[in-house]
């Protein structure tokens, strides 16, 4: 099993030392999913919702925790975050898919830069929709894919890619 590296010997937190590490191209996809009932993925899909342009709110909203990242996770670095991108797929009859893909050239990757960005877009959603659709439910926020850094290139099983 991995190492816990944000935990001293003594099992205090701790922020994992980056500095002698070489700088590297990294990249993170994560993704994730809001269901709802029908009626609401039609009403984003039309732009017929009564706060607006739901998908274009939530990819700024995406974008922008990326870049906090290091404000909301404890033991995160900062990053120089070199590209942010957040997209949408509608999955009828009832869901909305989410990926994130976040890269950087540095020191550490970018995977809780992608996960945020996925999770504030996904709340983002239900803040606009809640209105029309309390029951939604945010699920299987996931890291699809990372390359770069010291620990190699993760894919995950069966995720097919977007590009």
């Amino acid at each position: 099993m991995a190492e816990m590296t944000h935990f001293d010997a003594r099992g205090r937190a701790r922020m994992v030392e980056v500095g002698a590490k070489e700088d590297t191209r990294r990249e993170a996809v994560a993704r994730g999913e809001v269901k709802m009932k029908p009626e609401t993925l039609s009403l984003i899909e039309a732009g017929n919702m009564a706060k607006g342009d739901v998908l274009g709110v939530a990819r700024v909203a995406g974008i922008m925790a990326a870049k906090e990242t290091p404000r909301l996770i404890p033991m995160a670095h900062p990053i120089n975050i070199t590209g942010a991108n957040v997209d949408f797929r509608f999955q009828h009859p009832d869901k909305v898919e989410i990926e994130a893909r976040v890269r950087t050239t540095g020191k550490t990757g970018v995977e809780m830069e992608a996960l945020t960005a996925v999770s504030v877009a996904a709340l983002t959603i239900y803040d606009m929709c809640k209105a029309v659709d309390k029951g939604m439910v945010i699920e299987n926020i996931r890291l699809v894919r990372k390359t770069g850094g010291k620990s190699g290139d993760f894919i995950r099983e069966g995720e097919e890619t977007w590009e």
